[in-house]
């Protein structure tokens, strides 16, 4: 069984505002430097999508939209600002249910979630009011979690995971949680079926969305309003790293009961 009892996650404060084109990975090594933290193998950095998404240059200037028919319909039917109801509907496969205030959607990474993801809080443009500003999902998120695994991995020397994370609300709970929207060299699913319980029993069905537990743990460290910790280094994560992406942990749509 796993070794579960080492498990740290330690938070990294102190990392600058994230302007696009910084380099992720040199302010990740700097904040580590900062807590004297040296990277060991099997361990994992943990970032809030957010910075990943400013670096990446994903902020949108709602003044520079022009929202399109079905977004002024959709907008009428939620009322929301049809300019954001454009960006939601560019970001997206597919509206899934709308009501006032709310419309959920499949985003085009293929997972179900509120507005796109797309984000208004702690989110400043380089000009302008900052409430005209606001930041989608990164392009790939997998890609952009590989990009900063190498380069982690290549000024370290020792092998790691990195983990991008997002709150996402749960259909029938209340309440954000933090979720795997992009991994490298980390588990998303851990195939427990066959595995022996305290009575011997072999699970038969049980597949740990082990990913998502890390993140959960990890945005409970992070905070979610004006802590400024979007950076979290985990060690003793209890599974062996091997590689991985977002698409382990996405239901397939042949197996979704609820649409």
């Amino acid at each position: 069984m796993p070794d579960r009892s080492s498990l740290q996650l330690t938070p990294l404060p102190g990392l600058p505002l994230v302007e696009p084109g910084d380099d992720l990975a040199e302010m990740i090594l700097a904040a580590l430097s900062r807590l004297a933290i040296r990277l060991s193998d099997g361990d994992i950095l943990v970032l809030a999508q957010k910075i990943v998404s400013k670096a990446e240059g994903r902020l949108v200037n709602l003044e520079n939209v022009t929202p399109s028919n079905w977004a002024d319909e959709l907008a009428t039917q939620t009322g929301k600002d049809p300019r954001l109801v454009e960006l939601i509907l560019r970001e997206s496969q597919q509206v899934l249910r709308t009501r006032p205030g709310v419309m959920i959607v499949e985003h085009r990474l293929g997972f179900i979630c509120a507005s796109a993801a797309i984000d208004h809080s702690n989110v400043r443009g380089p000009h302008g009011a900052s409430g005209d500003w606001v930041l989608l999902l990164p392009q790939d998120p997998d890609a952009s979690a590989q990009k900063l695994r190498e380069k982690l991995e290549s000024a370290s020397g020792a092998r790691l995971g990195v983990l991008i994370i997002d709150s996402h609300g749960r259909a029938w709970r209340m309440g954000t949680v933090g979720v795997a929207i992009g991994l490298a060299g980390l588990p998303g699913l851990v195939d427990m079926r066959g595995w022996s319980d305290l009575f011997d029993f072999r699970l038969q069905i049980t597949q740990l969305g082990a990913a998502d537990e890390l993140a959960a743990a990890a945005s409970l460290v992070m905070g979610q309003a004006a802590e400024g910790v979007p950076l979290v280094h985990v060690r003793g994560f209890p599974f062996p790293l091997r590689e991985s992406s977002l698409s382990e942990l996405l239901r397939p749509r042949e197996q979704d009961l609820f649409r």
